[in-house]
C-alpha cells in the first residue's frame, strides 16, 4: 500500500470514528443526565420528575428520528429549545446541553455555527449558576457575564475547529487530486506500454483461437513436413528396390524423420520449443536444418552467418528456425531447385534471414490456395508468425528466375520479455 492509500485510509478511519462518537455522545450524555434525575427522588423530592422524564423522552425521540433530517436548522433549534426546557427544569441536564457545540458544528453553516456556539453557552451558563432560580433571584448579571465568556471561548474554539476542519477538507482534496494525477499517470504509463507493445506484438487473437492458430502452425511447421518429408523417402524408396544401400538410406531416412516429429509433436503438445534450439544455439540450429534437409532431399543446403550472434529471445528464435524450415520444405515441394543459399544476418536492430535458391520460381501476386491438402498455409503462417513480433517477410520471384525470401525482427535479447510467443 503506498503513501497516497495509507492516508486516505488513515482519514477515513478517523471520519468515521468521529461520526461514530459524534452520534453516540448526545444519547450518552441524555442517559447520565435521566440516570440522575431517577436517582435523585432517593435522596430528595423532585417535584418536576415527570415533566423531565417527558423531556428526556422527546429529546431522545428528536434525536433518533430527525438526526439525519435534511431541514438542519430546524433540528438544531429544536434540539436547543429542548435542551433550554431541561436545565430549567434540572441543571444537571447541561452536560446534556453540551452537544449543542459539536452538532451546531455539524449541521449548521458559517456564521450559524457561531450563533449555535452562543445558544448552547446561554443555556449552559444557566447549568452553571444552579439553574433558572439563580437568574430570578437577582444573579442575572452572572448569568450574562458566564454567557459571554462561554460564547468568547465557543466562538475562539469553533474557530479553530473550522481551520482543521478545512484544513482536512484541502488536505483530502488534495488526496483525491494527487489520486486522480496518479490514476491519469498510471493509465498514461499504460497507454504508452501498450503502444510499445503494439509496436514489437501485433497479436490480432487471443484464447482459444489464439491456442488454435499457434496448434496450426506448429502442426504444420513440424508433423506436415516431416510426414510430407517422409512420404517423399518412401517414394524414393520405392524406386530404388534394385539398389539396397539407396533404399536402405532411404528407409533410414524416413525413419528418422518419423522419430523426429514424433519428438515434435510431443513438444508442441505441450507448449515447448524446438528440441534443436535447447541444445544449440540459433545459428548451428538452422545449419543443423539446413544439412538435414540437403541430405534427405540431396539439394545442396549452405548457411551463411553475418554480424555478431547473440542470444535472444525464445520465441524469436523459434520463428526464426520456423521460417527456415517452412522456406526450405517450399522450395523441396516446388522449386526444383540445385542449390539454395540461407543468410542469417545479426544487425543493430533486427536479425535478418534470407532464403534463396535457384528453383523455377513463381508470380508472387498470383492467387494460391490456402488451407489445403496441397499446401498454401506456409506463406501464411510464416507472415503470422513474424507480425506477432512485429517483423515482416518479404518475397522476390518470377517464374523461372528462382525464388528469394526475407524474414526480418526485432533483435530483443533474452532478457526482454515484451514479446508474446510466436
Amino acid at each position: 500500500m503506498g503513501i497516497e492509500a495509507e492516508l486516505r485510509a488513515e482519514f477515513d478511519s478517523w471520519d468515521r470514528k468521529e461520526a461514530a462518537a459524534l452520534r453516540a455522545v448526545p444519547y450518552i450524555l441524555l442517559g447520565a443526565c435521566t440516570a440522575v434525575t431517577l436517582l435523585l427522588p432517593l435522596w430528595t423530592e423532585s417535584p418536576h420528575l415527570p415533566a423531565t422524564l417527558g423531556l428526556s423522552l422527546a429529546a431522545a425521540v428528536w434525536l433518533l428520528w430527525l438526526g439525519n433530517t435534511r431541514l438542519t436548522a430546524l433540528y438544531y433549534a429544536v434540539l436547543m429549545l429542548l435542551a433550554a426546557a431541561l436545565v430549567t427544569l434540572a441543571p444537571w441536564y447541561g452536560l446534556f446541553a453540551f452537544v449543542g457545540y459539536p452538532q451546531a458544528f455539524q449541521y449548521l453553516k458559517g456564521r450559524w455555527r457561531y450563533a449555535g456556539a452562543a445558544a448552547t453557552s446561554m443555556i449552559m451558563a444557566v447549568s452553571y449558576l444552579g439553574g433558572i432560580d439563580t437568574l430570578t433571584g437577582g444573579f442575572w448579571w452572572a448569568w450574562l457575564a458566564i454567557s459571554l465568556i462561554s460564547t468568547v471561548l465557543a466562538g475562539g474554539s469553533s474557530y479553530l475547529i473550522e481551520m482543521a476542519d478545512q484544513r482536512n477538507l484541502r488536505q483530502k482534496r488534495a488526496l483525491t487530486e494527487l489520486h486522480e494525477a496518479n490514476a491519469k499517470i498510471e493509465a498514461a504509463l499504460e497507454e504508452n506500454a501498450g503502444l510499445h507493445a503494439q509496436l514489437l506484438i501485433q497479436a490480432r487473437e487471443a484464447g482459444v483461437l489464439d491456442e488454435r492458430q499457434r496448434m496450426a502452425r506448429e502442426i504444420h511447421d513440424t508433423l506436415a513436413q516431416g510426414l510430407t518429408g517422409i512420404v517423399t523417402q518412401l517414394q524414393a524408396a520405392q524406386q530404388a528396390m534394385d539398389d539396397p544401400s539407396t533404399l536402405d538410406r532411404r528407409v533410414n531416412n524416413a525413419i528418422n524423420l518419423a522419430r523426429e516429429s514424433l519428438t515434435e509433436a510431443r513438444r508442441t503438445v505441450h507448449a515447448m520449443g524446438p528440441e534443436i534450439l535447447a541444445e544449440a544455439q540459433l545459428p548451428d540450429a538452422i545449419g543443423d536444418v539446413a544439412r538435414r534437409w540437403s541430405e534427405v532431399y540431396d539439394i545442396e543446403a549452405v548457411l551463411t552467418v553475418t554480424g555478431d550472434p547473440r542470444p535472444m529471445r525464445p520465441d524469436l528464435e523459434v520463428t526464426l528456425l520456423r521460417v527456415a524450415q517452412e522456406a526450405l520444405a517450399n522450395v523441396a515441394k516446388h522449386a526444383r531447385a540445385g542449390r539454395v543459399g540461407l543468410t542469417l544476418s545479426y544487425m543493430d536492430e533486427t536479425v535478418n534471414l534470407d532464403v534463396r535458391d535457384d528453383g523455377t520460381g513463381f508470380d508472387p501476386g498470383a492467387d494460391r490456395p490456402r488451407n489445403t491438402a496441397d499446401g498454401g498455409f506456409g506463406l501464411t503462417g510464416m507472415r503470422q508468425r513474424l507480425q506477432r513480433l512485429a517483423g515482416h517477410l518479404t518475397i522476390e520471384s518470377q517464374p523461372g528466375a528462382g525464388t528469394a525470401l526475407s524474414a526480418s525482427i526485432p533483435a530483443i535479447p533474452t532478457s526482454d520479455r515484451r514479446c508474446a510467443r510466436p
